[in-house]
């Protein structure tokens, strides 16, 4: 699913509009789209007081639209229009809606009424993506009356909940404390981002009529279960565990063991045909029998095995000892096997990480945001844009973990993670997401971007599925493999639900 920019947006409906289709017919579309949502989440209409809130602007013309066909389609219990503008301020599309409304025979006024405070439904058509900086003036006060002046009210915003910046997922101001957003052709950047992603409710992306070859080749996007159900369909009768790839797990020094046997099962869970752990402690098969395991301080032994492997994930509890961060510098820049780097092994790499263009190398980073910190030298401020950038200047795949995970690739593509949990803010899930995704990149050599949203979607999900079952405070790590059987049925057969 497509992430648009307020730039992006306006220039899809530009296109859309030179095609022929006009852009009253885009804000009828609009306005139909946002009824349809009304009728199907409300039902019955009639037995609505709702109230249209509209600004001057094109949003303003899309509630404009939505107060029309509510008045002829649905005659809801009571049907209250405010406009919050002058109405000589409305142009083009807009002021043709409010001659049209005005046509139908539908009233309104310039001011919320008792009787309007009485509505059941509020519709937030004040402001939608061209806002720029903080609302102000009548808008500021309307959205202060949106937000107050309707106890008995839930409130679905047209686009954008009005206030809410389009392109940033930062709050600018104040804006529309929406129940429901119902949004347009794709997503846009707030909504896809925290913290704005948290405040625009349940959301909605209904078409209009953009035609979606005009915005195909958009770098962000949302992931979603049908990009990489095709790799949860059923294996072959025939297959074996040599099949599935050799994971070699590299980590767990001394008291850090857990690390790396995190990971190793979690490589297993996710469908691994073979787990390799090279650590400090061969009695990890005490505790995880299907393990295999290496010792850990023979660094030329591990570099020779990890050859025969066809993944490598290196750093959960590796430590800092010099020969270990040797070992991962030289894996990281002459291994011709995929490799995912974490924890101690993205430390490692801080000042050295290697540029590897046209080396066919698949690298793997997966840094929370006080390692990214420390790989690009500064805080993390702007996580899309400082994730592409180390993806695209290093020729790496960025994980950059967090709510709203990313995932950037070298071409400058990146992709957004909508899963997961505060559950799990807690210690080894990264650990477990190392594994995971060395997993299923054994299983899918072949399709390693796919593998890698499977692992971090997954990932997410068997969180939200934890944390319904045990609660946020009581999940821990490895309660994600309990769950992650169920998140994998849920997206191999509901993919179209999620």
């Amino acid at each position: 699913m497509k992430v648009l920019t307020a730039a992006q947006m306006r220039e899809v409906d530009r296109l859309t509009i030179e095609r022929g289709i006009s852009g009253l017919i885009l804000m009828e579309n609009a306005g139909a789209g946002v009824v349809e949502f009304l009728a199907s989440q409300f039902a019955p209409l009639s037995s609505h007081r709702i109230a249209v809130i509209c600004g001057k602007g094109n949003n303003g013309g899309d509630g404009l639209a939505v107060a029309r066909q509510l008045y002829t389609r649905f005659h809801p219990r009571a049907l209250h229009v405010v406009l919050v503008a002058d109405p000589g301020e409305l142009r083009g599309d807009a002021a043709e809606n409010l001659r049209m409304l005005t046509a139908c025979g539908c009233p309104y006024s310039r001011e919320v009424t008792f009787e309007t405070r009485l509505a059941t439904l509020v519709v937030d058509g004040l402001l939608g993506t061209g806002v720029a900086g903080p609302a102000a003036g009548a808008m500021l006060d309307g959205i202060r009356q949106i937000n107050t002046a309707f106890p008995l009210a839930k409130i679905v915003a047209i686009d954008m909940p009005s206030g809410m910046p389009s392109d940033s997922g930062a709050p600018i101001g104040e804006f529309v404390r929406a129940d429901y957003t119902v949004t347009f052709t794709a997503l846009k950047v707030s909504q896809a981002m925290p913290p704005n992603c948290d405040q625009v409710g349940e959301l909605h992306v209904v078409p209009i009529g953009s035609p979606p070859e005009l915005y195909d080749d958009i770098l962000l996007s949302l992931i979603e279960p049908r990009q990489f159900r095709s790799l949860l369909e059923p294996r072959p009768r025939s297959g074996h565990k040599g099949d599935f790839g050799h994971v070699l797990v590299i980590g767990g020094a001394h008291g850090k063991t857990g690390a790396a046997a995190m990971a190793g099962l979690a490589a297993l869970r996710a469908g691994a045909g073979l787990v390799t752990v090279a650590c400090s402690d061969s009695n990890l098969t005490a505790v995880a029998p299907e393990l295999m395991t290496a010792a850990l301080p023979d660094s030329q032994s591990i570099a020779a095995l990890a050859e025969k492997k066809d993944v490598i994930a290196i750093g959960p509890g590796l430590g800092a000892d010099p020969p270990l961060v040797s070992l991962t510098r030289a894996l990281f820049a002459e291994s011709d096997k995929p490799m995912v780097v974490d924890a101690d092994g993205l430390n490692a790499l801080v000042g050295q990480v290697p540029d590897l263009p046209s080396s066919g190398k698949l690298r793997v980073l997966t840094p929370h945001p006080g390692e990214m910190a420390r790989l690009i030298g500064k805080p993390v401020t702007d996580r899309v844009a400082e994730a592409r950038s180390l993806a695209t200047a290093k020729h790496v795949v960025l994980v950059l973990k967090g709510e709203r995970t990313v995932i950037a690739f070298p071409d400058g593509r990146v992709w957004i993670n909508p899963t997961g949990t505060p559950a799990m803010g807690t210690g080894g899930t990264g650990d477990i997401l190392t594994g995971m995704v060395a997993g299923f990149l054994g299983q899918f050599p072949t399709q390693p971007e796919l593998a890698i949203a499977a692992a971090v979607y997954l990932h997410g999900l068997s969180g939200e599925l934890g944390a319904a079952s045990k609660g946020e405070k009581s999940l821990i790590a490895t309660d994600l493999l309990d769950f992650l059987p169920a998140a994998i049925h849920a997206c191999a057969n509901l993919s179209d639900q999620l």
